[in-house]
C-alpha cells in the first residue's frame, strides 16, 4: 500500500485508540493473575504463540497461495488477541479475568515475536524477490508505540482518573468498533478489483485458522482443566486474532496492501464461528448452574 494519509496517520491512530480502550479496562493486578491461572495461561500462550503459527505454516503447504498472501497469514497468526476477545469471553460466560490476563501478556510478548516471524516469512515465501525491509528493532519500537504504550496510557488514566476512565470506556469502545469497520473496509477497497479472487484464495484458510484455534483452545483446556469457563476463554483467546494490528502492520510498516487481505478477510468471516462458541459457553454455563441448584 502506498504511503498515504490513511497508512501513515489514520491506521496508527485508529489502532492507538483501540489499544487505549483496552488499557482503560486493565489494572496492574491483571498481569499478576497469571499466578492464579498458571496452567490455563501457559497452555493458552503455547497454543497462541507457537501452535497456531505452526498450523498456519503447515496449512500454507497444503493450500499454497501467492507469496504476499502467505506472508499476510503468517503475520495474522503472529498477532495477539485484542480487546474484542475480552468482550466475546464475557458474552460466552467465560472467565473474563483469565481473558484479560492472556490478552495483556500476549500483547507484550508479540511485540518481539511479530518482527521475527514476519522477517522469516518474507525470506521464506518471497526470497530474493522480496524488496521489503523490516528492521527488527525499529519494527519493535513501532509496534510498541501503537500497542503497549496506549495500553499503558489507558491503565495510567484508569489508576489516576477512575471516574473519568469509567465514563470514557463506553465511548472509546464505540469509536474503536467504528475504526475497526473502517480499517477493514479500507483494506478491502484497496484490493477491490481482485477481491473475489482474493476471497477465494484466502477465505478458506482464514476460516480454518479461526475454527482450529477455537477448537484446540477449548478442547485441550477442557480436557486438562475440566473447567468449562476457562476452556471457553482459552478457545476465544487462541481462535480470535487482532486483525486490526495485522492490517496496521501490513499497511503501515510493510507498505503492502495485498498482505492486509488475510487479516481483513479473517476479521469478517470469524463472527459466525465465534457466535457458535458463545452459544457453547452460554449453554455450558446454564448446565453448570442447573447442576449447582
Amino acid at each position: 500500500m502506498e504511503s498515504s494519509l490513511i497508512t501513515q496517520v489514520f491506521l496508527p491512530l485508529a489502532l492507538f485508540i483501540i489499544m487505549l480502550g483496552m488499557g482503560l479496562t486493565l489494572v496492574p493486578d491483571d498481569f499478576k493473575r497469571v499466578v492464579r491461572f498458571p496452567g490455563a495461561v501457559a497452555l493458552g500462550l503455547i497454543l497462541k504463540l507457537l501452535v497456531i503459527p505452526l498450523v498456519t505454516f503447515l496449512a500454507l503447504r497444503v493450500l499454497p497461495m501467492p507469496p504476499e498472501l502467505a506472508v499476510g497469514f503468517i503475520l495474522l497468526a503472529a498477532c495477539p488477541g485484542g480487546a474484542t476477545t475480552n468482550l466475546i469471553t464475557h458474552l460466552a460466560k467465560g472467565d473474563v479475568a483469565l481473558s484479560i490476563t492472556m490478552t495483556a501478556i500476549a500483547s507484550v510478548i508479540t511485540v518481539f515475536t511479530i518482527p521475527i516471524m514476519v522477517n522469516w516469512s518474507l525470506v521464506h515465501y518471497m526470497g530474493e524477490a522480496q524488496d521489503i525491509e523490516l528492521p527488527l528493532f525499529r519494527t519493535i519500537a513501532q509496534i510498541l508505540v501503537i500497542t503497549v504504550i496506549p495500553v499503558a496510557l489507558g491503565m495510567f488514566l484508569r489508576a489516576k482518573r477512575p471516574v473519568m476512565s469509567q465514563r470514557a470506556e463506553r465511548p472509546v469502545k464505540l469509536v474503536s468498533a467504528l475504526f475497526l469497520v473502517l480499517i477493514i473496509l479500507a483494506a478491502l477497497l484497496k484490493e477491490r478489483e481482485n477481491l473475489a479472487e482474493l476471497f477465494r484464495q484466502a477465505g478458506p484458510l482464514a476460516l480454518i485458522l479461526n475454527v482450529v484455534g477455537m477448537t484446540l483452545g477449548y478442547g485441550i483446556t477442557r480436557l486438562l482443566t475440566r473447567n468449562a469457563a476457562q476452556a471457553v476463554t482459552v478457545g476465544v483467546e487462541v481462535g480470535v486474532v487482532n486483525g486490526t494490528l495485522g492490517i496496521a502492520i501490513a499497511a503501515g510498516i510493510l507498505q503492502n496492501s495485498a498482505m492486509t487481505i488475510p487479516s481483513a478477510i479473517y476479521s469478517l468471516i470469524m463472527f459466525p464461528s465465534v457466535m457458535l462458541l458463545v452459544w457453547v459457553g452460554i449453554r455450558g454455563h446454564r448446565a453448570t448452574r442447573a447442576v449447582g441448584e
